[in-house]
């Protein structure tokens, strides 16, 4: 659902990325307490992950498609104002390197994207774990389910504000709504599957589990004990700390197998607002990119690279600055866990 230059007016577009400054400005300061010199390295890579499985378009109707777009999953992992942080990363990369999003329009993404996503996602998924202590997996499930279609109909509101093209809101607001509820079932089973992985391997990595888990120590006949933690009622083995490092080399790793490899096997179909724009006769208010003949736009296609060649470049991109940006709003507490 990448905005490309156009769709807003001036006034729209310089709004959005004042609100996207500020929202970045107060998560610089919130992440504080979200991330420390052992969590910080997690928020790289979950910026990076993102980025990779965004590549993945997959086919949700006739001639439509859609991705990931991240928010929920990432406030689950890393915490929201992080999450918005790791947002911010993938859509600046994404915009300038790869020109997939308008440089005028960096605001409006941020903020329909990476805000709305994660306040919505990380709402929704508190208000289910309070109802249902412990259901991390089935709340992280309805956060991404219920984010999507609401960053859409805020696109569809900004857009009937400050577009540059008359639409009838209403029907514009039911066609984007329709397809990215659609489009958010794929992003709910992904967010899903992915919090029940890093909850079965490192469960303390998980910033929306933390206060939802507590120990258990199994006393063994001659004395020994084993500590686990119990989540959603399963219980689950703690890694001790110390064993970040294999845990974000195979991160890394998959990572670079999905935007290297799998997003060869993307759907080529336009993504839920594009085929929106065409049915809705705004799609031609979109402008060339001012970064749209580099070698990476479109993910290599205009330079003639590999889409998994340009894939790998972006995890190393996102990879670098994500980690810059996390180790700079990291608290410097040593004894915080």
């Amino acid at each position: 659902m990448h905005v490309p230059d156009g769709f807003f007016n001036a006034v729209t577009s310089l709004s959005a990325g004042v609100v996207a400054a500020a929202g970045v400005a107060v998560c610089l300061r919130g992440a504080r307490r979200e991330l420390d010199d052992r969590t910080a390295p997690m928020a790289g890579l979950v910026a990076a992950f993102i980025f990779a499985v965004q590549m993945l378009n997959f086919p949700v109707a006739a001639g439509t498609s859609g991705h990931l777009l991240g928010g929920a999953l990432a406030a689950i992992l890393v915490g929201p104002s992080t999450g918005v942080l790791c947002m911010a990363v993938v859509l600046l990369v994404q915009g300038v390197f790869f020109a997939d999003g308008g440089l005028t329009a960096l605001g409006v993404n941020i903020t329909i994207m990476g805000i709305v996503t994660v306040l919505v996602g990380w709402g929704v998924f508190r208000l289910v774990t309070g109802l249902a202590r412990g259901r991390v997996v089935v709340a992280a499930f309805l956060a991404a389910l219920v984010s999507v279609p609401a960053s859409a109909l805020v696109f569809t509101l900004l857009f009937w504000i400050g577009g540059t093209a008359p639409i009838e809101v209403g029907a514009v607001a039911a066609a984007m709504g329709g397809v990215h509820v659609l489009i958010g079932i794929g992003e709910a089973v992904i967010t899903a599957l992915t919090v029940s992985a890093v909850l079965a391997v490192r469960p303390d990595l998980v910033y929306g589990a933390r206060g939802l888990t507590k120990p258990l120590v199994l006393r063994g006949a001659e004395g020994a004990t084993t500590t686990t933690t119990t989540t959603a009622g399963e219980e689950r083995p703690v890694a001790p700390r110390g064993t970040l490092k294999p845990f974000l080399l195979g991160g890394v790793g998959l990572t670079l197998v999905l935007a290297g490899a799998v997003s060869f096997f993307a759907s080529p179909e336009p993504d839920g607002l594009e085929a929106v724009a065409q049915n809705h006769g705004f799609i031609d208010q979109e402008s060339d990119h001012l970064f749209g003949h580099w070698a990476l736009a479109d993910y290599g296609d205009v330079g003639g690279i590999p889409v998994g060649v340009a894939g790998i470049i972006g995890v190393g991109l996102v990879l670098l600055i994500g980690g810059v940006v996390a180790h700079a709003a990291r608290s410097r507490d040593k004894t915080k866990v």
